[in-house]
């Protein structure tokens, strides 16, 4: 039987490497109440960031094709 992609996750992950890489993730706390945030913080937020290596099993599960 296939597996199912999990699709909410696959729209706010990104692989690199053409799936066989790492897998990356946008900040949090990043779409709104800016103006508590400093600029330096909003300005790095707009990167990618990796996903945490306890996290990256659950995600290899939920995207089973990737």
């Amino acid at each position: 039987m296939k597996l199912k992609t999990h699709k909410g996750l696959k729209k706010r992950i990104k692989t690199t490497n053409g799936g066989k890489g790492k897998y990356l993730r946008g900040h949090v706390r990043s779409s709104h109440l800016k103006t508590k945030q400093s600029s330096k913080a909003k300005r790095q937020k707009r990167k990618l960031t990796e996903v945490s290596k306890a996290d990256r099993k659950r995600v290899e599960s939920l995207l089973p094709y990737k």
